[in-house]
């Protein structure tokens, strides 16, 4: 799960691509990058660490151009403190091309063979995003029949990536001097939206961005979302072309990014995040309701900030009253994204800190988004247990975390996830809660597509079906020996 955004402007991008990166800070914090263009010369400047520590006035004024790309990395491949799987990554021919990538590809052991040996391409990093853009040079190159690249011959180098790779993929890219490309997976797990505005001069400014609130906070307007497998191409007549490039595509959108991962204030796929976490509470009410004695909660309270519309709809459908008895620490890092267990632990008490009357003496009904590896529910129930609590019951908004997420989400290996191989009486042992309720693998999608044309969500981290059709055991184990999470 990473940040990503384009912007193709009249005037200096620079600006513009650092303030949508701090909108897009929580989809990843160890690391930031901006590459604009002038014409036919990238300026970089990308660094480790969040958006404010890795930008000095002196690195803005070197990112010249009216056309740029940035993005904000959380590691799911390849280590988190690494150097050179900071993105936006390079490659040199054709052209030059610059590139971000928001997903997690599922065959890079045949494409790193692939690129080697019949690409005769040499990638310097575990990163699949390197994968990836070397990929599309290789396939730009393939359909090249002249000097200049042609909207049809772009999107035809698509059309073979799309036949290549596999997993999730939201990516742009700045091809020099020809201008800059996004496309989506045939899946469209991964988000990825396209604004326009009119400029003082007339001109059509584009951006494309992970999140609509990037969009609509810069004064574009959203023309729609970029469909699964669908590419885009605007030229430096500010021209946007488009073309569905996938044999075959269906949208089944990745449904932990409503539980948890995307901003409140965010429209992705036509689905409010924060419509679709107020059913999500709805719907966790009637199984609370069904699972635990009435009348044997006091009180219900979020774990903040992603919970809280949740909880506010499980108190109201309740008929119990809502408070907020833990407060955050804003300046400490969202606990999920934290790469090691010992981290996580630390982390909590740092960020959250328990107001004793709050608690002392009550039955405690706790609403979190969703248990992943529970190293965190578990200091929060202790948490609420040493302000007094008199007994607590720990709820999910999202159904037990039993498989692991490939796409994107760094939840990589079984042995880490909570649920796994376990009852929801053996969690609650584990969390020393009283109670412990989930929401329903059905519920869940209810609460997400209701109201859409959308059939199918990427749900594998709770019911274990893998859309792209290449996971299997070998994959995990594959997988399990090479996680650097």
């Amino acid at each position: 799960m990473c940040g990503i955004i384009g912007v193709f402007s009249v005037d200096s991008v620079n600006q513009q691509i650092y303030d949508n990166l701090l909108l897009l800070q929580h989809r990843g914090q160890d690391s930031a990058g901006i590459v604009t263009m002038d014409k036919y010369t990238f300026h970089v400047h990308k660094q480790r660490g969040r958006v404010r520590e890795a930008f000095r006035t002196r690195d803005m004024r070197k990112l010249l151009g009216n056309v740029g790309i940035g993005h904000v990395r959380y590691a799911t491949r390849g280590a988190a403190a690494a150097e050179d799987e900071v993105q936006p990554f390079y490659v040199n021919a054709p052209y030059g091309i610059t590139f971000v990538h928001n997903g997690n590809l599922t065959n890079t052991s045949q494409l790193e063979q692939d690129l080697f040996k019949i690409d005769r391409r040499h990638t310097n990093s575990s990163s699949d995003t390197e994968m990836l853009v070397n990929v599309l040079a290789t396939e730009i190159q393939s359909h090249l029949t002249g000097p200049d690249l042609s909207p049809d011959q772009l999107f035809d180098a698509v059309s073979s990536l799309h036949r290549r790779v596999k997993g999730s993929y939201a990516a742009i890219a700045l091809i020099s001097g020809r201008g800059l490309l996004a496309f989506r997976d045939p899946f469209g797990i991964r988000p990825l939206i396209l604004g326009r505005r009119t400029s003082k001069k007339g001109r059509d400014e584009w951006i494309v961005a992970s999140e609509s609130l990037v969009i609509e906070n810069s004064g574009y307007e959203i023309v729609r979302d970029v469909e699964p497998g669908e590419a885009i191409f605007i030229d430096f007549d500010f021209n946007l072309h488009q073309r569905q490039c996938a044999q075959s595509y269906q949208l089944v959108p990745c449904a932990f990014e409503y539980v948890y991962l995307a901003r409140p204030d965010s429209v992705m796929n036509g689905i409010s995040v924060y419509e679709t976490r107020l059913r999500m509470g709805d719907l966790l009410a009637q199984t609370i309701s069904e699972s635990l004695p009435a009348g044997d909660i006091d009180v219900v309270m979020p774990i903040p900030d992603s919970a809280r519309p949740s909880a506010m709809q499980v108190a109201k459908q309740l008929g119990i009253e809502y408070r907020e008895g833990f407060y955050k620490n804003r300046y400490v890092g969202r606990t999920f994204i934290m790469p090691g267990q010992a981290e996580r632990k630390k982390s909590v008490r740092q960020k959250l800190n328990a107001l004793g009357t709050e608690f002392s003496g009550k039955n405690v009904l706790i609403v979190d988004d969703s248990i992943v590896r529970g190293t965190t529910s578990r200091e929060i129930v202790q948490m609420a247990r040493d302000a007094g609590a008199n007994q607590v019951t720990f709820t999910s908004a999202a159904p037990p975390v039993r498989f692991p997420n490939v796409y994107g989400i760094n939840m990589p290996t079984r042995g880490e996830l909570l649920a796994h191989g376990r009852s929801t009486d053996q969690i609650a042992d584990v969390l020393a809660a009283d109670h412990v309720v989930y929401q329903s693998v059905d519920n869940l999608k209810k609460s997400i597509v209701q109201g859409t044309d959308i059939q199918d969500l990427e749900m594998s981290c709770f019911d274990g079906r893998y859309v792209t059709g290449d996971i299997d055991e070998n994959y995990f184990e594959w997988l399990e020996g090479n996680c650097t999470s």
